[in-house]
């Protein structure tokens, strides 16, 4: 219950969070994944044509909502969160916005390295915890990536979402989240198991950095701003072409979430 009220008064209060702690990079990824879909042609129009009927198949019975929820955030994004972020951007020098980026992608850990053991992706968190290991010490606290650097130890991102669906839990219907942007019903719950874990909510573990709500809202707050600050300019692109934004980010999302969990 303590989350469910610090999820409403985030959606309330701060804007444009991240989907999960690890959803934090959901947005990047779905460029990169955009960019990667424009490279490959298809071979006739039946391919296209079908792949467009494929993606009409996604179940969206909460399309008016979700319609308006989509411009809800597509405007805050492009009127308080762009431009508060190219001013943070201004300010900071990138090297020292990726090593906060570092610092918070290494503070949750706890939620890769369990979300990795429940999928029995054993190698892969072994893998994550050297990586915390490294990057806390010689790293210094997680604000630069040696382990990568130096010993080519991957990233493992995994959330409780693609835990479930690792398991044939299907996405259920596709909803657009208040500042979180997309996501469906399996990720939605996914984010309360994940959030449990999380260093950057009060969640009564003794590794959390958050001791209140409020805390926790300014964590969190900063680390959106500082990841968006990095990718200035990507949602712009990623969209430029969208006929239809909603349908488009929409199907996007849920073709990148399968692709995930199938990995």
């Amino acid at each position: 219950m303590r989350f469910l009220t610090l999820l409403l008064t985030l959606l309330l209060f701060l804007g444009c969070s991240s989907k999960t702690p690890d959803t934090a990079a959901v947005q990047n990824s779905i460029v990169a994944d955009a960019s990667e879909a424009e490279t490959q042609e298809s071979d006739d129009f039946d391919d296209e044509f079908e792949d467009e009927f494929a993606q009409e198949e996604v179940f969206d019975p909460l399309s008016g909502y979700n319609r308006f929820m989509t411009t809800f955030n597509d405007t805050f994004y492009v009127y308080v969160l762009d431009p508060v972020a190219r001013g943070y951007r201004y300010i900071l020098h990138k090297e020292i916005r990726s090593s906060i980026g570092n610092f918070f992608h290494n503070l949750l850990y706890p939620v890769r390295l369990v979300n990795n053991v429940l999928q029995l992706k054993f190698k892969n968190a072994v893998e994550e915890t050297g990586r915390f290991l490294v990057n806390s010490t010689v790293g210094i606290l997680g604000l630069f990536d040696p382990a990568k650097s130096y010993l080519e130890w991957e990233k493992h991102d995994e959330d409780f979402g693609q835990t479930l669906g690792h398991y044939g839990v299907g996405g259920g219907f596709h909803i657009v989240l208040p500042f979180l942007g997309p996501s469906n019903l399996r990720d939605t719950f996914g984010l309360f198991p994940d959030a449990e874990l999380s260093p950057l909510y009060d969640n009564g573990r003794s590794y959390s950095i958050a001791h209140n709500d409020l805390e926790s809202l300014g964590y969190i707050g900063f680390e959106r701003l500082n990841f968006v600050s990095l990718h200035i300019g990507e949602y712009e692109e990623l969209k430029k072409d969208a006929v239809d934004l909603y349908p488009f980010l929409r199907n996007i999302y849920e073709q990148y979430r399968e692709k995930l969990i199938k990995e």
